[in-house]
């Protein structure tokens, strides 16, 4: 009797799971991105490779600081944390779907007194007993319709999304880190180039007022230079606050109190661009995308979810068992006379739910098709974030050649306004304006380098980190000579 359901519980094991296998869906991809020319890879529909390694892809930037930060940032953020602790929930849920395919076996041992009654019908010639039972009971689920694995097959894409998920935090922090360095290195710059507009200021400042005494300037000539240093400035006094700002979230992204975090200023920002790309760009790089491998776990786990949710309307066949001693007399608790057993199946058809399982069936399916959505949503935005990581590395590399041309102009302009101006051919109005178009034009200069700079990161993040120089074996020249201080990939893999 035992062995027969035992090869029973074997071959329902082997029998197909009621449900939908998995397939992947098909998702949208484009033939090819602009501004970067096509090398006649094949394209593919993604599929998961998260597990590819990244790499410490800011170390293609060489800067120390970046590099310390990174790694402080990857060991005290609370946010990664949190993410790390939900990846060991979803395991150990996991794991707790896992135990559904073995039997449950518990102790369970009692004593107990009795009194009974003498006054009615007593089988027993005393009136009080004592009853002592040791027992092993066992029960164990006959999976005959792949209940248990479905179950088994949704936890475990559970927790691989969240292992997708945690990555995706990771790599959010990451480029956030980058990022906002960079940005307190743009404002870094501005307050240098601020400070020394300053200094100009007050020199002619000194100068106008030295004029105004000997009556060759105006007092409308000395308000103008009045104004313009205060203005100046508080323009410097604005953007430090805004530093202040950013050194106080870099420190949140890091683990640290705000208060007892800095950054030194004075460092230049990093002298890189935008990282060589693969020509071509073919959809295996955005398949290490984190967040698209999650949207495809969770796709996997709704679509197992409808298999459990179909074998609700099949039997459960579940087999139980007990062995053990049971006495009145303790002494003879263990004597052969004292041993019980007992072992049989139960069977659990459902025939009337009120509705339950065919509710629970819409749902599931529901699930399923609000995660193909998301799945394809989380592609279509994969590529959308590459295009325009490639589309904003073209048209800044253009914005930035034509503001440093400007940048040289307005600062012959204002070496040129300020030897006319002491020459007397033209008033401080002069100086005044081709002042600030040289600040200005500096200040351009530095947001745009630091535009470029969070753009690459921006394009690293897209393609889900740091690639293998297998990767970037072909590598578009057009491309390529646009940015011909690009980090190389296998820098961004080191």
């Amino acid at each position: 009797m035992k062995f027969s359901l035992l090869f029973f519980a074997t071959a329902a094991a082997a029998l197909p799971a009621v449900g939908p296998d998995y397939q992947r869906p098909a998702a949208p991809v484009p033939t090819a991105y602009r501004d970067l020319p096509a090398a006649g890879e094949a394209w593919k529909p993604a599929t998961p490779a998260d597990g590819t390694r990244r790499g410490a892809w800011w170390k293609a930037y060489g800067d120390p600081a970046l590099d310390e930060l990174e790694t402080r940032a990857l060991g005290a953020n609370q946010d990664l944390q949190a993410a790390a602790a939900r990846v060991e929930q979803a395991r150990a849920t996991a794991g707790v779907a896992r135990s559904a395919y073995l039997p449950s076996v518990a102790l369970d041992a009692s004593t107990e007194r009795q009194r009974y009654s003498l006054t009615e019908d007593n089988a027993f010639p005393q009136d009080q007993t004592n009853t002592y039972v040791g027992s092993l009971d066992a029960s164990w689920e006959l999976d005959l319709f792949g209940r248990v694995r479905r179950l088994n097959e949704s936890a475990r894409a559970d927790a691989q999304a969240s292992q997708a998920d945690f990555e995706s935090v990771r790599l959010a922090l990451t480029a956030d880190v980058a990022t906002t360095l960079f940005a307190l290195r743009a404002l870094d710059q501005e307050l240098r180039w601020l400070a020394d507009g300053i200094g100009l200021r007050r020199r002619e400042l000194d100068l106008v007022r030295a004029q105004r005494r000997r009556g060759a300037a105006t007092d409308f000539d000395l308000a103008r230079a009045e104004t313009e240093l205060a203005s100046t400035e508080a323009e410097s006094a604005g953007t430090a606050n805004r530093r202040a700002l950013l050194q106080d979230a870099l420190s949140l992204l890091v683990g640290e109190p705000a208060s007892a975090f800095a950054v030194p200023a004075g460092a230049p920002l990093p002298f890189a661009q935008v990282p060589e790309i693969p020509a071509g760009l073919p959809s295996d790089l955005l398949e290490r995308r984190p967040d698209v491998a999650a949207a495809e776990r969770a796709l996997v786990a709704a679509n197992a979810r409808i298999g459990v949710a179909k074998a609700a309307f099949f039997p459960a066949l579940s087999l139980t068992g007990g062995a053990g001693y049971g006495t009145s007399d303790l002494s003879h608790l263990f004597q052969a006379d004292s041993r019980v057993w007992s072992i049989g199946p139960s069977l659990y058809l459902p025939l009337f739910q009120g509705g339950r399982n065919r509710a629970t069936l819409a749902r599931s399916h529901a699930a399923y098709t609000e995660a193909v959505a998301v799945y394809r949503q989380r592609v279509l935005t994969a590529f959308r974030e590459v295009q325009d990581a490639l589309t904003s590395a073209r048209l800044l590399a253009e914005q930035s050649s034509a503001q440093d041309r400007a940048l040289a102009a307005a600062q012959r302009a204002g070496v040129l306004a300020q030897k006319r101006y002491r020459a007397g051919f033209v008033s401080f109005f002069e100086v005044i304006d081709a002042q600030r178009t040289v600040l200005a034009a500096e200040r351009a200069s530095t947001q745009v380098a630091a535009q470029r700079l969070t753009n690459s990161v921006a394009l690293i993040k897209s393609l889900g980190g740091g690639w293998a120089p297998s990767a970037a074996s072909t590598t578009s020249r057009a491309f390529k000579a646009s940015h011909p201080l690009s980090p190389t990939a296998s820098q961004l893999n080191s």
